[in-house]
């Protein structure tokens, strides 16, 4: 087998005038558009994921190398047992915890502090498909919160998925929104806006 040989590429300097491409993922979306327009496609995107005793500080890493804002937490037989947010890692959570039981912020875990998967709220993907954005934000205003997970069941084994993801920062910027990550009222309140406007 004949050895390719790799040289470098031709390089040329940049003009005065250099603009910078948009990103192409983030489609304009309206208050009427389909609902899986702004759902993250764990088909098309992998999935984040951490272990349980992954600690606060590597959960935290992970969210700002992957820029989301959301785990999966994943057990020993791949399995998700719960869930973690960039509010439980930062917020006031791990600030009472160590309030109620001790100890210090390096001893946290992310088993500590995640939702366990049998207290996650799931929305059925057969369901999303006939919704519209607009349900999307509804639906997560009324559950405070930032996030919400789209879950099919496997024809082959009878197994439930997690599908596809919501994010309240990404619909507020496919709407061109400014999002405030940890201000849930805030980041509806601007979207609504949007949506009526």
């Amino acid at each position: 087998m004949e050895r390719v040989h790799y040289g470098p590429l031709t390089a040329r300097k940049a003009p005065k005038a250099l603009g910078y491409q948009q990103p192409s993922s983030f489609t304009s979306v309206a208050v009427d558009s389909p609902a899986i327009s702004v759902m993250t496609d764990l088909r098309q995107v992998s999935a984040a994921t951490i272990a349980g005793d992954a600690s606060l500080s590597d959960a935290a890493r992970m969210m700002m190398a992957r820029n989301v804002r959301l785990l999966l937490v994943i057990g020993a037989d791949q399995m998700v047992v719960g869930l973690i947010s960039a509010l439980d890692t930062q917020g006031e959570r791990p600030i009472q915890w160590l309030h109620d039981r001790g100890g210090k912020y390096a001893d946290l875990r992310v088993g500590d502090l995640m939702i366990a998967a049998q207290d996650i709220d799931i929305l059925e993907l057969k369901d999303v498909l006939f919704a519209e954005v607009g349900h999307i934000v509804a639906t997560l205003k009324a559950w405070g919160r930032q996030h919400a997970l789209v879950a099919e069941r496997d024809s082959s084994t009878g197994a439930t998925l997690i599908r596809g993801i919501f994010s309240a920062t990404q619909i507020g910027r496919q709407l061109g929104v400014a999002v405030q990550p940890f201000d849930v009222a805030n980041t509806f309140a601007e979207i609504e806006r949007t949506l009526a406007g």
